[in-house]
């Protein structure tokens, strides 16, 4: 009599991303579809960036005009370019990216989405899409706890507890997840993170399906 064979345990991608990088935006979907096209997980985790470290910092009015800014002019060329690039994408998928008139501490949202995870997978997409998509249309608080307790509401994603979550345990988790990112050499989003190896952007999501192809997890 033959043995029956253990179920194979999928194949685990983690994703790091912040809702305030327009290319994670824009690589949501794509990781989305790489998940429902393979025998993989993909675990998202937050890496909440400090642009100012790289960037510097800047603040504009309703009208797009500076009233408070701290780059050099490489980082202003840099900073336009990559709206820039953003947008000729999101506008061939039709979504909308406005620029911010800051930059936002997204760690609340990180450690909501940490939240959200604990949830099913639908109504943790929902979140995530939800927050991505109100955050770069300019209609989401993402520092306001409450307004993120009202979008995991609407995702139906439970919400008794998040509020002490936020402030305690969840936000010791943001920040071991990246603390552990940083150890594990990320700096950046999205990052993609397969059997160990680094992948910096959606440009690569082809390199890692030939991965996959070659450990035997095909698209169905």
């Amino acid at each position: 009599m033959k043995q029956a064979r253990e179920p194979r345990v999928p194949q685990t991608i983690t994703v790091y991303t912040d809702y305030k990088s327009p290319y994670a935006y824009l690589a949501k979907d794509l990781a989305y579809a790489l998940e429902d096209s393979r025998d993989i997980v993909i675990d998202w985790l937050p890496y909440t960036l400090a642009i100012p470290d790289f960037l510097g910092s800047a603040r504009v009015d309703e009208t797009g005009s500076v009233v408070e800014q701290d780059r050099t002019p490489h980082q202003w060329r840099r900073v336009r370019y990559s709206y820039m690039d953003a947008r000729r994408y999101a506008n061939a998928r039709g979504l909308v990216i406005r620029g911010t008139q800051k930059i936002w501490d997204t760690s609340l949202a990180g450690t909501a989405l940490l939240w959200a995870k604990q949830s099913d997978r639908d109504a943790f997409r929902r979140f995530h899409d939800l927050t991505f998509e109100r955050f770069w249309q300019r209609q989401l608080d993402i520092e306001d706890v409450a307004v993120l307790e009202s979008v995991l509401d609407e995702a139906g994603v439970p919400t008794n507890g998040f509020e002490a979550y936020v402030t305690g345990e969840g936000r010791m988790e943001h920040d071991n997840a990246r603390a552990a990112a940083e150890d594990g050499g990320v700096f950046g989003v999205p990052m993609f993170v397969l059997d160990g190896e680094l992948f910096w952007g959606r440009e690569h999501l082809d390199l890692i399906c030939t991965r996959l192809d070659a450990t035997g997890i095909h698209a169905r």
